[in-house]
């Protein structure tokens, strides 16, 4: 018997595990996300398992374990598009048209919505880059943003958040106080003296942390009030030269002149450094690992031009024009009187830009496109480029679609263990074997 006042009824959500209430889901006021970030602070490399621990979890109280009700049913739910052949939506599917096995072992259906559902709410997070990589596209960016913003549903909740690991709006569906404050974004990125004024001591970008911003808002940003929480992840991801064990490794290409081998290799040292200095505290498996224990779907949004899956000449020659386009609107918000230093380092740099290194710069540029369209797809979802304006209101467009058409479904899994272990699902609709289904097709178990 367990003598004491208060009783905790303690619900253990991990990976995609959901608690049975939702079932009885309404759209009351989402909690506040508290001390954005600090989940970063508690992570550690460790080298010898090659992966991300944390130093310790915060508690919510004093209760020791005796005061502790565990539930041991949970439920595991997936955000489902159905396409045929051709790619087109099925609509009209019910809960017994779907089959599930979880490691092989078949599972019952116990849990089963449709995504235009309204009297179900989304909870969205919206992540945007604002760095200086970022800078030609920062004003389409944030336009594409309000788009979206303008698109959802009334009881939809959103938050956003900035590639500094800032929290700059928590979840709310006022959607004018969020214009409001991605408007503020372009506001940082002018300074005081005219649009996107360079040099401006007021001046100031995001620093680039879009994978950081990412892990902390998989750590902390929902909870068992999401029942459908979704990410939209708006950057070029070049913080992925900053994560443990990295992919990309700055390195001199082959086949420079000795003149300009010694040059590169004195900017690769100062890369190498830069390295060592930002380091996270994590790795991109361990990114990975994250999504797939969060039950958030994340559509990537990326600024610039599609390198990936085109013939080499042609991605060369976007290589060359996406170049091009940073250099004009540098220069073009850049104050005369920096106006010409600027221009005469960037006709430097233009001389190094031989065969050579823009195959070395492309396989870079190619790797952080890749990252970021694995991110999407290891969690259900999908990446698009953003690389016109006009193109925002088609792209969010899509999201939404995309979110309306879903099928959430879920089961009660009969393997109870609390291993912490990863788990396969496998998902078909009866008699259709030629349907394609979009989805999560792993979780782990509690622990």
């Amino acid at each position: 018997m367990i003598n004491h006042v208060n009783v905790t009824a303690l619900i253990l959500m991990v990976g995609l595990l959901i608690p049975p209430a939702f079932a009885q889901s309404s759209a009351k006021q989402k909690r506040k996300v508290k001390d954005f970030g600090s989940s970063l602070k508690r992570l550690k490399w460790d080298p010898v398992n090659k992966e991300a621990r944390e130093t310790y979890r915060p508690t919510n109280g004093t209760s020791s374990d005796e005061d502790v009700i565990r539930f041991e049913t949970t439920l595991v739910a997936s955000s489902l598009l159905v396409t045929d052949r051709q790619g087109r939506p099925v609509r009209g599917l019910t809960v017994n048209d779907f089959a599930i096995t979880e490691d092989g072992v078949p599972q019952q259906v116990g849990h089963f919505f449709l995504g235009d559902n309204v009297n179900r709410p989304r909870s969205i997070a919206l992540i945007i880059d604002y760095s200086r990589s970022q800078f030609p596209y920062i004003k389409d960016s944030v336009e594409a943003a309000k788009v979206f913003v303008d698109k959802l549903s009334p009881l939809d909740r959103i938050a956003v958040i900035t590639d500094d690991v800032e929290l700059l709006v928590d979840f709310t569906s006022d959607k004018s106080a969020v214009k409001k404050r991605l408007d503020s974004l372009i506001e940082r990125t002018k300074g005081s003296k005219g649009f996107l004024g360079i040099g401006d001591k007021h001046t100031h970008f995001g620093r680039s942390a879009q994978y950081s911003a990412l892990m902390a808002t998989l750590k902390e940003a929902f909870d068992e009030e999401d029942e459908r929480p979704i990410i939209v992840f708006q950057t070029d991801g070049d913080e992925l030269e900053y994560l443990r064990d990295s992919i990309i490794v700055p390195s001199v290409p082959p086949g420079v002149t000795p003149e300009l081998r010694a040059e590169l290799q004195e900017e690769v040292e100062e890369r190498k450094k830069l390295q060592l200095a930002s380091v996270t505290e994590f790795s991109l498996d361990d990114v990975y690992r994250e999504i797939e224990k969060s039950r958030a779907t994340i559509y990537t949004i990326i600024p610039g031009l599609r390198l990936l899956g085109l013939p080499r000449e042609q991605q060369l020659q976007r290589l060359r024009q996406e170049d091009e386009r940073t250099i004009t609107t540098w220069l073009e918000a850049s104050p005369p009187k920096v106006r010409e230093a600027f221009q005469q380092r960037q006709d430097e740099r233009r001389k190094k830009l031989i065969p050579e290194v823009l195959e070395a710069t492309l396989e870079e540029k190619i790797k952080l496109q890749s990252t970021l369209f694995e991110v999407a797809n290891l969690s259900g979802g999908w990446a698009e480029f953003l690389e016109t304006q006009s193109q925002a209101n088609q792209i969010y467009s899509r999201i939404l679609a995309d979110l309306n058409l879903r099928y959430i479904v879920g089961y009660y899994p009969t393997n109870k263990e609390r291993d912490g272990k990863r788990r396969k699902i496998s998902i078909e609709v009866k008699g259709h074997p030629d349907y394609v289904i979009s989805g999560r097709r792993s979780y782990y178990a509690p622990q």
